[in-house]
């Protein structure tokens, strides 16, 4: 048994190199897969020298060193600080719509977000928005979107009548 490692020494590093890489799929932490690097590259250097212990040893702990201290930070910055993948309605949160029913704070308005029809109610318990004001959603309560008035109604966009901001004087009274 001690011949045939000797004399297969790489299988013996591939096996180790193997084995941590499985386990690294379980951690996830790319740890064990620097380790698994390591034992790689002690795998060739025992197909090309397979007397020298030693020099495999210390090939693998130069590897694997050198794969902790410099590809896997950036390998795990690159993971943890790269884009956020929103998912649910998490993904609707600090987007813009417009109000297509009025929103006031019993229920029942609603916004138009990005095509969808949300229910919607405003973000304090005084607020009433009208129809065609551009608002943002602050959060997601169930399936109602908290939102906050970002500016002035849209009436264009709706076909709204224009609100009467100075009605016709009436005539006087003929006398």
């Amino acid at each position: 048994m001690m011949d045939w490692l000797r004399d297969n020494m790489w299988a013996a590093w591939l096996t180790i190199a193997a084995v941590l890489g499985l386990a690294e799929l379980a951690s996830l932490d790319f740890t064990l897969l620097m380790l698994a690097a390591g034992a790689l590259t002690a795998a060739g250097v025992a197909a090309f020298f397979p007397g020298l212990l030693w020099l495999q040893i210390v090939i693998a702990l130069i590897t694997a060193g050198a794969m902790l201290g410099a590809i896997r930070p950036m390998i795990v910055r690159k993971i943890h600080h790269g884009t956020e993948l929103k998912t649910g309605s998490a993904h609707v949160i600090g987007r813009s719509g417009i109000v297509v029913k009025e929103i006031h704070p019993d229920g029942g308005g609603s916004i138009r977000l990005s095509g969808e029809l949300w229910t919607a109610r405003p973000y304090d318990e005084v607020s009433t928005i009208a129809p065609g004001t551009r608002v943002e959603v602050m959060s997601i309560d169930g399936a109602t979107a908290v939102v906050y008035p970002i500016g002035e109604p849209l009436h264009h966009d709706l076909d709204l009548p224009e609100p009467t901001q100075n009605p016709k004087p009436t005539e006087p009274p003929q006398t």
